[in-house]
């Protein structure tokens, strides 16, 4: 194993899978990586994570590996009592349980523009200060024998270095809480007792390239971050950059100099791992609008790529609000898809399957719109996820997205950010390693298409 030492490792506790790579630290290049289910449903127990990681990185992945950090989902909570255990199963992002107590929550404190100005996010579900107001309210002998939260990626970071008495985050997973405020860079335990009826211990704060201790092979712990921070890292989003993610849902979010606060609740708040901000928009209907609709024509995905680009944009018309799951942008949660402009000369299966790729990028670039309206510049998109793989997707998006489109190549761009994180912490460089020479990807080009954008806005403005 001679020569390893300057490897470095990132991990991606996900909610459906814990992800490893080890890379190099000065190239990025791929040196190994590991992977392991998680149990499935809106709770988990975090030992499961705990599992996960060492089947992940079982046969010596982490032999003479440097530096490590975790990059892990958003939002959830994990409580443990003044011994250190967990008190109940950890409630996922993912968990709506909440969503009485999120309503609750703006009310209490004066409307969504209070929470904007406080958190630069309005809360919803998922966000961790609802959860734990659930918590106080339907279970509050375990709220009372909650001494300490964190999330995810806090408690495997914490249980990376045996569980050492000082739990610590990161400023962009601290900003998914609703009681950390970008803005001001602290806590706010107001918030925080408004919600719970106590303060419990936090994890302190990092900066972005502090240690967070070491593990208890002796590599050097990265203070970890959100999934969407990591990700950001991961294809190397810089200013003026926005990552689109086409995965279950999804996400369009950009790299920013300054916070932001949309008190409309769209647009998240949320800071970023390097000392910059991440607004945030989230939408829930993506990828699964294209498997949807290939199911619905008969074809697989390559078959619904072959119909949807061999239909002119616009499809003849035809138009698609994907709202199959209900949408959170904009805030539908009781909406159901709907096809129009349907003639008999423009119903054929390459019009249908155009319309659904069209529907769900209009989707997507409402979200860019409103990144837009909060001052974010968009220089160019990052295409990520499952979703991005589409060779219609590829070649729609810019026209839709009104911008260059960047497609880095397939990849685990959470623990490729977590990996670039801990190579810049064991480096202490004043910026991340350069790694893109390692990272293959092109760029894709579009004219505008202002009228499928009118029809997708007159469609969806007609209603449910």
């Amino acid at each position: 194993m001679a020569g390893r030492s300057r490897l470095v490792a990132g991990i991606d506790s996900s909610t459906q899978a814990t992800k490893v790579v080890v890379r190099d630290a000065e190239t990025g290049a791929l040196a190994g990586e590991g992977r392991a289910p998680h149990p499935s449903g809106t709770e988990v127990d975090p030992a499961a994570w705990w599992r996960a990681l060492q089947t992940a990185t079982q046969g010596g992945l982490l032999d003479d590996v440097a530096a490590i950090a975790v990059g892990a989902q958003q939002h959830g909570m994990v409580c443990l009592d003044e011994a250190g255990q967990v008190v109940r199963p950890a409630l996922l992002w993912n968990d709506t349980r909440s969503a009485q107590a999120a309503a609750d929550l703006i009310g209490e404190l004066g409307g969504p523009h209070a929470w904007a100005e406080a958190v630069g996010s309005v809360p919803v579900a998922s966000f961790t200060v609802t959860k734990l107001r659930w918590l106080a309210e339907h279970e509050p002998d375990r709220a009372e024998r909650t001494t300490t939260v964190m999330l995810p990626h806090d408690w495997l970071t914490w249980r990376l270095a045996g569980g050492h008495p000082d739990p610590v985050t990161d400023r962009g997973d601290a900003s998914g809480t609703g009681y950390w405020s970008p803005g001001s860079g602290t806590y706010r335990p107001d918030l925080l007792e408004r919600a719970f009826g106590q303060v419990p211990q936090l994890p302190r704060v990092l900066e972005p390239r502090e240690p967070a201790g070491h593990s208890a092979a002796g590599a050097l712990l990265g203070p970890g971050t959100g999934d969407n921070m990591a990700a950001a890292l991961g294809v190397g989003a810089r200013p003026e950059d926005v990552i689109v993610s086409v995965g279950t849902s999804g996400t369009v979010f950009a790299v920013h100099d300054s916070a932001t606060a949309d008190a409309t609740g769209i647009v998240a708040g949320f800071a970023d791992a390097t000392g910059r901000y991440l607004p945030l928009v989230c939408t829930l209907n993506a990828a699964r609008v294209l498997s949807a609709t290939a199911a619905l024509l008969g074809v697989d995905l390559d078959g619904l790529d072959d119909l949807a680009l061999s239909a002119p944009p616009g499809a003849d018309g035809v138009v698609l609000v994907p709202w199959f799951e209900g949408e959170r942008t904009p805030n539908r949660p009781a909406a159901t898809a709907h096809l129009s402009g349907l003639r008999l000369a423009t119903t054929t299966p390459a019009n249908v399957a155009r319309a659904a790729v069209e529907g769900m990028l209009c989707g997507l670039a409402d979200g860019l719109d409103a990144l837009r309206e909060q001052g974010v510049a968009v220089g160019r998109v990052l295409l990520i996820g499952g979703g991005a793989r589409s060779r219609a997707v590829q070649a729609i998006a810019p026209s839709l997205l009104d911008a260059p489109v960047l497609v880095p190549a397939a990849g685990e761009y959470v623990a490729d950010g977590a990996a670039r994180q801990a190579a810049w912490v064991l480096s202490g460089d004043p910026e991340p390693p350069d790694w893109s020479a390692t990272m293959a990807s092109q760029t894709v080009h579009g004219e505008p298409t202002p009228h499928v954008r009118q029809a997708y806005a007159q469609a969806r403005d007609r209603g449910d």
